[in-house]
């Protein structure tokens, strides 16, 4: 062990008296020959198929304190950093010239309103549509909040909400630059898909006599997959890893910047391979955390074992990725269950927590303004093909693992690979499977009251998501 500049404890995974040399360094060893040697046959195919691809990064850690996002029970602003936190950007073109850009953030979490203003302003400047930009925020917890419909808390420091708005200004600017940068360093390239498997995420929702509680329970449902997207120059050197992990991203609670174990993940791989942008985006794991958790220490365990996992994927068979790039994007309607009652809402209102408070003075305005509470959301789905091999379905919101684990299994055959993520485009609160919702607990019910939505939602809801990205992953896949 030893102490860092920040005045934090390092963890060292392998240590040389428990790993010995012909345990660790040979298969390490055989790690890097295989990526720096030069193409197999089955990796030539793609040489000539027509792809483009430019990364783009961009440190996005404030420079001063801010509150941080994530945990209600905070009190008081930042205190300094373990890790600079990033916005990374991934340009990819086919050979008809369709285009995508992948926008990674070590964030809690993009609004759909971000969403919509940086789509805009990327297809006015850039002629990218917006079905060709998607947006994944890691979800770290040691983060800013910045989120504007967390700031309207009942007696809120003002100073604290114009620096919020500040900081949002500013990573509008950044992120619609890094798109166009990326989009500019676009150079010939050649795509493969491999994964591997880390087991750090567990489920969180232990079952009781009434409902889960929020406790670890190794025998729920997990989705220990890795996706890897390996990109490459034209002449074989590797450029950019995006790989993905269905967990949140809650090692650590405490009041410095960090990208938590997703950015030990990425500092880990960029170290290993220099030169090399590697970016996370995030899976279906709003019922899934890290464990063990809580230290510095453990974070950058578990950001190595899913490292790991991205290495040994690149050890076996990279499928090369062919053919054309296909996306699609739209939203579905969900629908939310019995709004509260005036009666409900006015009790909430003398709660002492100050997010209850905002979400009854939020909700009586709506049925004092239009006699009635919005009984609706608008759910982004993205779908996006890469020819025959990979099948991406990008879902908004804090979305379970049911999610992924269903898909996986109905859209097999429209592609080698099915990848699920979540946290994409618009994270505005969890997303329950109909089990989960009618289990109840935290994800299922609970987490809406620090919401401004009525929720929970209806028993449509996974019935309704689940048929619109049958629909767009159809239309992408379509020969």
């Amino acid at each position: 062990m030893l102490v860092s500049d920040h005045g934090v404890s390092e963890f060292r995974l392998f240590q040389k008296d428990t790993f010995p040399m012909t345990r660790f360094c040979l298969p390490l060893m055989a790690l890097l020959i295989g990526l720096t040697q030069p193409l197999n046959a089955q990796d030539a195919k793609t040489e000539n198929t027509g792809w483009k691809a430019g990364v783009a990064r961009a440190v996005i850690t404030p420079d001063e304190p801010m509150w941080m996002a994530g945990y209600a029970s905070r009190t008081k602003p930042s205190e300094g950093k373990v890790q600079d936190l990033f916005a990374k950007a991934l340009a990819i073109e086919d050979a008809s010239g369709t285009r995508l850009v992948i926008v990674t953030t070590d964030l809690i979490g993009l609004s759909l309103e971000f969403r919509l203003w940086l789509q805009e302003e990327a297809e006015k400047q850039f002629q990218l549509p917006p079905a060709g930009l998607l947006l994944n925020a890691s979800h770290t917890h040691c983060g800013p909040e910045f989120r504007p419909a967390k700031l309207a808390l009942p007696g809120q420091d003002q100073g604290r909400v114009d620096q919020a708005r500040k900081y949002y200004e500013f990573l509008q600017q950044k992120m619609l630059a890094l798109v166009g940068e990326s989009l500019k360093n676009l150079q010939p390239a050649k795509l493969g898909y491999t994964h591997g498997r880390a087991g750090f995420a567990m489920n969180r929702r232990l079952p009781t006599d009434t409902e889960p509680r929020n406790a670890p329970y190794p025998d729920g449902p997990v989705d220990h997959e890795v996706p890897v997207l390996k990109v490459e120059s034209a002449a074989g050197e590797l450029k950019a890893l995006l790989f993905g992990y269905a967990c949140h991203n809650t090692t650590l609670a405490f009041y410095q910047f960090c990208g938590d174990y997703a950015g030990f993940a990425q500092q880990d791989l960029e170290a290993e391979f220099p030169g090399v942008t590697a970016m996370f985006i995030t899976g279906c794991g709003g019922d899934q955390n890290p464990q063990p958790r809580g230290t510095v220490e453990l974070a950058e365990h578990h950001g190595s074992a899913l490292a790991t996992g991205v290495k040994a994927g690149l050890l076996g068979p990279v499928q090369p990725v062919d053919g054309k790039l296909s996306t699609m994007i739209d939203t579905v309607t969900l629908e939310f269950a019995a709004a509260p009652t005036r009666q409900e809402l006015e009790e909430l209102s003398k709660s002492t927590s100050d997010y209850f408070q905002r979400r009854a003075a939020k909700l009586l305005k709506q049925l004092d303004e239009n006699g009635k509470i919005d009984q609706t959301y608008p759910y982004t789905i993205q779908t996006v093909s890469f020819g025959d091999d990979i099948l991406l379905v990008a879902l908004a919101g804090e979305v379970v693992v049911d999610y992924s684990l269903r898909l996986k299994q109905e859209l097999k055959g429209r592609a080698g690979a099915v990848w699920v993520s979540g946290y994409s485009n618009d994270v505005f609160g969890y997303v329950p499977s109909l089990r989960v919702l009618n289990e109840g607990g935290y994800e299922g019910r609970s987490a809406m009251l620090y919401t401004t939505l009525p929720g929970p939602f209806a028993q449509s809801v996974e019935d309704l998501i689940i048929g619109k990205v049958h629909e767009l992953a159809e239309k992408v896949t379509a020969k």
